[in-house]
Formats: structure tokens, C-alpha cells, sequence
């Protein structure tokens, strides 16, 4: 597991860098934990930009992912690490005993053929799954859930973990990689271990085009656009003319939307700002 570079055989190359896929062991995902996705190219069911810069990229089949982590009690072999085009993190095939196939996060350290538990009794092993309450204090842990049985929300890309600090009543208090100290109730599932592929966050785009293969439109600055388009344009060379805003005049670049009567505010300790 590491980045791959390359030689600067054109400007784009020359920064360009890539993983090496050490760690991937099959170019082939299991058939019957595959799907097809339609991609909706940033509009929603009216056909309207939702989400600006989206849209092309090369095609992809969805992996499905067990982020609920519920075969209780039920032994499984890694069967290959593979690459997932849907998200940072690679992922495992696991190889139940009772004949089931499942894929899950791959977390640093878990090999091909080791074997993996989801019990409150499995040991503290990277791809063990268990409630929050049998996780011992200091433990890193991924894949964890909000809400009991809905399956993991948190930290689930690559080389993210979160540590259990404290227990308090029904709740695990733990840190998340923002900083931030959050209550979770201890009876959610969590996943031992650090999330793999740790040198995603070290890759360097390199040209244009890797952009465009993973679905993203160019974006244009509202400093380059005129007045109608956008606030910050127009004016004789560049000025900015205003504190930044979206092309719809609401504040960013630090201006909070979350809800203050959120429900889940009241389980944040301390904030990640």
C-alpha cells in the first residue's frame, strides 16, 4: 500500500501520482454483491442542477456493502481485497461459514485468508465487529452507528478511526477524526480498526481529465463571471466587491447551516470548530 509516481513525461505527468494497489488482490467483484447505479448527473427527479459540477465519468457497478455489520456469532474468511470505484476505502470479501458472501471495509492489518467475528465476546481484531459498550477504552474504531441498527455513518473512508474516550450510563463517548467529542449510544455496532488505504490523501490529481473520469465539471470562479451570473462579478479587473457568497447571495466559506434544534446536537461534547 503505497503512492505510485511517475515520470514527467508530460506536464500533467510530472505531478501526477497514483496508488499502487498493493494491497488488491482480485480485479473481478463478486458477481451477486454487484449492481448497476444510474447516474443522475446532479439533477434531481424534475430534471433540475441540484448539485453543480456533476455530471460524465466513466461508468460504475455499486458493491454492496455491509455497513450493518448483523451476522452475529457467524465466522468469515477473508477472501480477497478489492478496489471499489464508489469510495476511498478498499473493500473485503468475506466467505461466511454458513456458505454467505459479504463485502465489508477493509481495515489496515486485516489479511487474505484471517478470519472475522461479530460478537460482544470476538477479540479486539482488526475487522471484528461488536457493540460499542465491549469496546475497551483507547480502542480505534470505523464504521460506527448513530442510530442502533441502521448500519455505520461514521468513519468510513479511508484511514479515518475514531477512539473511544469514555462510558458514561447508555453512552460511549468518543473522538472523531474533526476533533470533535460525540455521545453514541453503546448498544450501536462498531468495527475494530483504522480504515485502509491510508496514502488515499496523498494522491495528486495531476491533469484535467482524472477529474473528469471521476464525474466532476469544471467549475468557473464568480470573480470570472458578469454581474448577472454571479455577485462577485463584473467590475474592472479582479475585485472581490463583497464577503463571499454562493451564486445566490447566501454566505460560505464558514457560514453554518446546521439547524441549532438539530435533536443530535445535544450528544456533541465539544465541537470540531
Amino acid at each position: 500500500m503505497g503512492t505510485k509516481k511517475f515520470n514527467p513525461t508530460t506536464p500533467s505527468r510530472r505531478f501526477m501520482s497514483t496508488s499502487d494497489f498493493a494491497e488488491v488482490t482480485t480485479d473481478r467483484p463478486e458477481k451477486s454483491l454487484v449492481k448497476a447505479t444510474k447516474r443522475t448527473g446532479g439533477r434531481n427527479n424534475r430534471g433540475r442542477i441540484t448539485s453543480r459540477h456533476r455530471g460524465g465519468g466513466h461508468k460504475r457497478r455499486y458493491r454492496v456493502i455491509d455497513f450493518r455489520r448483523d451476522k452475529q456469532g457467524v465466522p468469515g474468511i477473508v477472501a480477497s481485497v478489492e478496489y471499489d470505484p464508489n469510495r476511498s476505502a478498499r473493500i473485503a470479501l468475506i466467505h461466511y461459514t454458513d456458505g454467505e458472501k459479504r463485502y465489508i471495509l477493509w481495515p489496515l492489518g486485516l489479511a487474505v485468508g484471517a478470519e472475522v467475528l461479530v460478537s460482544d465476546e470476538a477479540e479486539i481484531q482488526p475487522g471484528n465487529a461488536m457493540r460499542l459498550t465491549a469496546v475497551p477504552l483507547g480502542t480505534w474504531v470505523h464504521n460506527i452507528e448513530m442510530q442502533k441498527g441502521r448500519g455505520g455513518q461514521i468513519c468510513r473512508s479511508a484511514g479515518s478511526y475514531a477512539q473511544v474516550m469514555a462510558k458514561e450510563g447508555e453512552r460511549v463517548l468518543l473522538r472523531l477524526p474533526s476533533g470533535e467529542l460525540r455521545q453514541v449510544l453503546k448498544t450501536c455496532m462498531a468495527t475494530i480498526g483504522q480504515v485502509g488505504n491510508l496514502e488515499h490523501e496523498n494522491q495528486t490529481i495531476g491533469k484535467a481529465g482524472r477529474s473528469r473520469w471521476l464525474g466532476r465539471r469544471p467549475k468557473v470562479r464568480g470573480v470570472a463571471m458578469n454581474p448577472i451570473d454571479h455577485p462577485h462579478g463584473g467590475g474592472e479587473g479582479r475585485s472581490k466587491g463583497r464577503h463571499p457568497v454562493t451564486p445566490w447571495g447566501k454566505p460560505t466559506k464558514g457560514y453554518k447551516t446546521r439547524d441549532k434544534k438539530k435533536p443530535s446536537n445535544k450528544f456533541i461534547v465539544k465541537r470540531r470548530r
